[in-house]
């Protein structure tokens, strides 16, 4: 069945754009159930995996390692002594990802997925952006909440995804070469964005057929 991941930053459309895809080729879409399978073999709370998420957009997990702390999903910071630490939230997130690409397949978002699986002939790796502004202007659209508070959120979900995969990885995620298709999400319809990701896809034998 093969997987399409999707890299998206702040307001490029990723948590729309991927489950129309993953409909689009009758794949499951693997969202908070990464986490969830992640808090399960850690046995912390689901609300601990989700602060240590890489795709949550509020209350966004910072990368804080050098101070020896982990965010506390109700606000504030937690000693990691307490906790299992990131790298092994990252492991574990890494080996949900690993299964999914050897069995069932399907879209998944964030999770720094492209990085994971980039190995692997049967993935597919979209890259979703667009000018900042227009980022901006497309959340509050999709929100309804202004821009000006949506601005601080928005920085500091980029800076943290990019945080998260270079810290582990090592490399830029906005970088096209990690990807098989990148495309402008404010440029173009939503629906235009699904379908170029649905025939890259299938053009690489992947979804239901």
């Amino acid at each position: 069945m093969g997987v399409v991941t999707v890299s998206a930053s702040f307001g490029a459309g990723g948590a729309e754009i991927a489950p129309a895809v993953a409909e689009r080729l009758g794949l499951p879409f693997h969202d908070r159930v990464i986490p969830a399978q992640v808090a399960a073999r850690l046995g912390v709370p689901l609300p601990e995996a989700e602060a240590n998420d890489e795709t949550v957009t509020r209350g966004l997990w910072r990368l804080v390692t050098s101070l020896g702390t982990m965010p506390d999903p109700v606000g504030g910071v937690l000693p990691t002594s307490t906790l299992p630490d990131e790298r092994a939230y990252r492991v574990q997130t890494e080996r949900v990802l690993a299964e999914i690409a050897a069995g069932p397949g399907g879209v998944v978002l964030g999770r720094a997925a492209a990085m994971v699986l980039r190995d692997r002939p049967d993935v597919l790796h979209v890259r979703l952006d667009g000018p900042k502004d227009r980022r901006l202007a497309a959340a509050a659209a999709h929100t309804g909440r202004p821009e000006a508070e949506l601005r601080r959120e928005q920085e500091a979900a980029d800076a943290a995804r990019m945080a998260y995969v270079r810290h582990f990885y090592r490399c830029d995620p906005a970088e096209s070469r990690h990807y098989h298709l990148v495309a402008d999400s404010t440029a173009l319809p939503r629906d235009v964005v699904v379908e170029l990701i649905v025939i890259a896809a299938r053009a690489r034998g992947i979804g239901a057929f």
